[in-house]
């Protein structure tokens, strides 16, 4: 088969039209009517069904075209390497991050990337969870941090880290007796007044899900889903919240938040790292994947991204 043939396939199953497909091919119908003439001899079986509502691929042309994709697919992965090979990594990559993970990560591994790879183009994108699953499936973005993945259909995942959830409020209203270093048990904090995301936000959820199953109801007095919106609001003492430290990182270190572990259930989540298998991976996208595990791995060990990394974190990273 002619690896050209396959594209001609495939635009005729998008088109539904000979005529159609040949113009958005930008060749003469004739031309690709004996194309595909001369695939079905070459297979021995037809492969289209015509009526007056247009064409359409019979089984044994839907069964070509599943292998279509997946051909033109290795063809072009092939051809990107090959074109790459012996070259210094180049080219975009585009990362997605959801808001707290972009916090404690996206400068770091933007010095990183500039400082080692001059010639990779690195473009940040600070999004909801919601939106960056999008882009995954849609292949426009090639990397992505994620706390959880349900729904998506095409992921390869790796988890970094897993990050426990902490209590903040501002220095001069920290409402416990007890000193800063001490956790908080999360029943102590359901007559506190709080700010926290909506109950569509995956942090609301699993806030949400930890105080169900240990029979807490929390003071929610406010919700609000933007991350810079709760912790000013905190900061000027007008409502508590519950963070991951990563996203608190930059407030606690201006000295605007203050924050204690919670226990009694520990809120913990993991964070993944996440591409689709089907979007073309180039040798730049796989210099930044290498080099956001590093950066993931320094980043804990120095207790600036607090969590317990993963095994197969640390196995990746040497």
């Amino acid at each position: 088969m002619d690896v050209r043939q396959l594209k001609y396939l495939i635009a005729i199953a998008e088109k539904r039209s000979f005529a159609a497909a040949a113009e958005a091919l930008g060749m003469a119908q004739p031309s690709l009517s004996v194309q595909m003439k001369n695939l079905e001899h070459r297979l021995g079986t037809e492969l289209f069904v015509r009526s007056p509502r247009g064409v359409t691929l019979n089984e044994a042309g839907e069964v070509l075209l599943l292998h279509a994709g997946q051909i033109l697919h290795a063809v072009e992965v092939a051809t990107n390497e090959v074109r790459e090979a012996g070259r210094n990594p180049s080219g975009p990559v585009i990362f997605g991050f959801p808001s707290s993970a972009s916090m404690v990560l996206s400068v770091p591994l933007a010095e990183t990337i500039r400082l080692e790879y001059p010639d990779i183009r690195l473009r940040a994108v600070d999004a909801m969870s919601g939106f960056i699953k999008e882009w995954l499936e849609e292949e426009t973005i090639d990397l992505a941090l994620l706390y959880e993945t349900s729904g998506l259909a095409n992921a390869e995942v790796r988890t970094l880290l897993h990050e426990e959830l902490y209590f903040y409020a501002a220095p001069d209203l920290w409402p416990f007796d007890s000193s800063l270093a001490q956790p908080v048990t999360l029943s102590s904090i359901q007559n506190i007044e709080l700010v926290l995301p909506s109950k569509s936000h995956g942090l609301r959820m699993l806030i949400d899900q930890h105080c169900k199953q240990a029979g807490v109801t929390l003071n929610i007095v406010v919700e609000m889903d933007s991350l810079s919106q709760i912790k000013s609001l905190v900061s000027r003492g007008s409502a508590c919240t519950i963070l991951a430290p990563a996203a608190a990182n930059d407030s606690e270190t201006r000295g605007e938040l203050i924050g204690a572990p919670i226990v009694d259930p520990v809120i913990s989540r993991p964070v993944y790292l996440v591409r689709n298998p089907k979007r073309m991976r180039t040798k730049a996208s796989a210099v930044v994947e290498k080099a956001t595990i590093d950066v993931v791995r320094e980043l804990v060990e120095r207790n600036i991204w607090r969590g317990r990394l993963d095994a197969g974190a640390l196995l990746e990273g040497q």
